[in-house]
């Protein structure tokens, strides 16, 4: 899991970044980012009860990403927030080094 201080601590950020951010799809997830001042990054997960209806699937899902987001936390740009929107089941049952490769691919393209 990630520090506290790289997540999100209030709606009003998230409304910002989902109102003023750039959005990149791939067909699993999507990735939405804005430049902050903060000088620090923040990474949100956002995970519909459209996609898993248990709290534990969604919660599941979310740990995964999170700890993805953790170990490539190198690649991300540090004055940027991120928001990562899952869209299908598919994630929580994918091979791990496939869920890094899909969000690296993300990471990359929001360099550009």
């Amino acid at each position: 899991m990630l520090s506290k201080k790289y997540r999100f601590h209030s709606r009003g950020g998230v409304r910002y970044v989902y109102q003023k951010g750039k959005t990149i799809r791939s067909p699993k997830m999507s990735l939405i980012f804005a430049e902050n001042t903060r000088g620090l990054m923040r990474v949100a997960v956002v995970v519909s009860k459209k996609v898993e209806k248990s709290a534990v699937g969604r919660n599941r899902i979310r740990r995964r990403v999170y700890e993805a987001i953790r170990l490539n936390f190198e690649q991300l740009p540090k004055k940027k927030d991120y928001i990562f929107v899952i869209f299908t089941k598919d994630v929580l049952k994918m091979k791990f080094s496939e869920l890094e490769k899909n969000l690296g691919e993300l990471i990359q393209e929001s360099k550009v």
